[in-house]
């Protein structure tokens, strides 16, 4: 039997405090190929733990290992990591096929190959040829932003870290992005993508990471963290013809914790047993000839996972 891979990323007890105040608490962390967000509010320990995993700083205690090696002071292992910081900082008087080379030469390519691998990684992040020859100085924070991606997968790492690569960019821009990271997910890169905007989140990856007040709160997908969230009825919202009395008969039955009336045709019922509310609902809309418009729940996307999780 072949033993399992070991992880890319690996956070082993892993914290951080600066004086008094603790930026990350006994973290415990591994990661493989594949996308993974990593998501929280202001202050609940995000960066510092990219910049842990990128060797900008040393755990207090514990240990942090990226493709089995420690950050810290290491150059070699970042000749295999792609980093795109939040930080807007380039170059601003050379142009962009310029700016993403000469990174390419700090990390040991010939000129010849880090032109090619420059102007490829361009392509793929969807800046205009018209624009190479521009100073990057004069570009749109779009433009910016597809530079700096660029710069951090041009030389095919095996691990990638994006801190809100998505800022400055319009839906077109963001979706070809979104694109371009779950290809390289699926080509065996391990990404770690930081956010605080919640939507574009799923929009991206279902596998996530939960951090709140410097702790690690769960991780998993979605649907799997909700899963574990029993305390928290799951809500089920039906709009339809004749919301009353679609509400005193779904009463009736086990599954079915509670039902409230919102107007508008809907109401909204609550149960923790989800595999039976859904049955339950459908079997009642047909045997009752109801005129059903719209059915879904809103306890099923981050945001409200990351709510409940919170609140508690």
């Amino acid at each position: 039997m072949t033993p399992p891979a070991p992880p890319l990323l690996e956070v082993r007890g892993c914290s951080r405090w600066y004086g008094p105040v603790i930026a990350l608490n006994s973290m415990n962390l591994a990661l493989g190929p594949g996308l993974t967000a990593l998501v929280g509010p202001n202050g609940a320990g995000k960066s510092t733990l990219l910049r842990l995993l990128t060797g900008e700083i040393r755990p207090s205690a514990g240990r942090v290992l990226v493709l089995g090696e420690d950050p810290w002071n290491n150059p070699g292992l970042f000749r295999r990591v792609g980093y795109c910081p939040e930080q807007d900082a380039l170059y601003e008087e050379m142009d962009a096929p310029g700016f993403v080379s000469y990174l390419m030469r700090l990390r040991g390519f010939d000129p010849a190959a880090a032109r090619t691998r420059s102007e490829a990684a361009l392509a793929a992040c969807g800046l205009p040829a018209e624009a190479w020859g521009r100073k990057v100085g004069g570009y749109s924070k779009g433009m910016r932003q597809r530079v700096r991606i660029a710069q951090a997968v041009a030389h095919d790492p095996e691990v990638l870290f994006l801190d809100e690569p998505l800022t400055g960019l319009d839906p077109v821009g963001r979706r070809e992005l979104r694109t371009l990271f779950r290809s390289l997910a699926e080509r065996g890169t391990s990404i770690l993508l930081s956010s605080h905007v919640l939507h574009e989140v799923e929009a991206t990856t279902d596998r996530i990471l939960l951090l709140h007040r410097s702790r690690l709160l769960a991780e998993g997908t979605v649907q799997e963290i909700r899963d574990l969230l029993d305390e928290h009825p799951r809500s089920v919202e039906v709009s339809c013809d004749r919301p009353r009395d679609l509400a005193r008969s779904l009463l009736a039955h086990a599954a079915v914790e509670g039902v409230r009336v919102a107007g508008d045709g809907t109401i909204v019922v609550q149960s923790r047993d989800p595999a039976a509310l859904y049955p339950a609902i459908v079997r009642t809309v047909v045997e009752e000839g109801h005129a059903v418009t719209r059915m879904e729940s809103p306890d099923d996307d981050l945001e409200a996972v990351f709510r409940y999780l919170v609140r508690g």
